[in-house]
């Protein structure tokens, strides 16, 4: 590996890939594991790729430094560790509900490679933060080798972790299956893929507006940049109509034309009326040229001829 090598590093499964420095570490590559140091203390990850050409990290920030490559000692360790978190996940939603803090679940456990910390992940119905002060004691006690922590997350973090089947029926969500990120959705994603807005329709099993309607997005807006919009008249072989519906991917158009009715027309069998209509009154107008005779266009200016 050669100096000033940056290297992207992924601490869960599907998680977010940190960059790090590995300039420091000899013979680090693709699928290997690191120990880092991150803001939650010691990390281990796996370094999912290896940049050539990283650029400059942004404005006020700098890359860290990976401590070492894992050894054979530090994978076991993990996979001790792992095994702990159910349990502790178990014992801090028993305390929980003995405590009786109303609309606060926890969801998941992580401990850090070598137990080091203990990371308690809860999701919460309220806007208000809980008190969960009574709860993180309790654990602190139950592993005091372990530094506790507790982390609220979103409802998307939560059908991530608890996975199970989509609102569209696949047996494995997207995002517990390959989104490592989730990007900003808006309603006006649904209204350029003409999907209806109806909440059973756009909404995933985490209450959020669902996650693949980012999918062909940006598919839908650029192909209705080429096609007009409905109740835009357009010209047609049959004549001249009114678009009432649009099919951006099929580069189609359903128009309305008076006495013959609804026809499907493709992209190239349409014509803008305004254009049309400035190619009509370019036609029936005589050339510069007529009034001198030299042209042959036929056609005579009526106010002058």
């Amino acid at each position: 590996m050669t100096n000033k090598q940056i290297v992207g590093i992924r601490f869960q499964k599907l998680g977010k890939i940190y960059h790090f420095n590995a300039s420091r570490v000899r013979d680090l590559d693709v699928g290997d594991f690191a120990v880092v140091n991150t803001r939650n203390g010691r990390q281990m990850g796996q370094v999912i790729q290896v940049l050539d050409d990283p650029g400059r990290p942004p404005k006020g920030r700098y890359w860290k430094h990976v401590e070492r490559k894992a050894t054979p000692r530090d994978l076991v360790l993990r996979q001790t560790w792992q095994k702990k978190e159910l349990e502790a996940t178990i014992t801090s939603r028993a305390k929980l509900s003995e405590i009786g803090v109303p609309d606060v679940k926890i969801v998941a456990s992580e401990f850090s490679f070598d137990g080091s910390s203990l990371t308690l992940l809860y999701s919460c119905e309220d806007d208000k933060k809980p008190n969960l002060g009574q709860l993180k004691s309790f654990i602190q006690e139950e592993y005091p080798a372990s530094s506790v922590n507790l982390r609220l997350i979103g409802p998307r973090d939560v059908a991530k972790i608890l996975g199970g089947m989509g609102a569209c029926g696949q047996e494995t969500r997207c995002c517990s299956m390959f989104l490592t990120e989730f990007s900003p959705i808006s309603i006006k994603m649904a209204k350029a893929q003409g999907i209806s807005l109806n909440p059973a329709e756009i909404t995933g099993m985490c209450g959020r507006l669902r996650c693949c309607l980012i999918y062909e997005y940006e598919n839908y807006v650029e192909a209705r940049k080429t096609l007009p919009r409905r109740n835009k008249k357009v010209g047609t072989p049959l004549g001249e109509g009114k678009v009432i519906d649009v099919f951006p991917l099929k580069q189609s158009v359903i128009v309305y034309i008076p006495d013959e009715g609804r026809h499907e027309f493709m992209k190239h069998e349409l014509q803008p009326l305004a254009e049309l209509r400035a190619l009509q009154k370019k036609a029936n107008e005589p050339c510069d040229r007529h009034e001198n005779g030299g042209c042959d266009c036929g056609k005579a200016k009526s106010k002058k001829e």
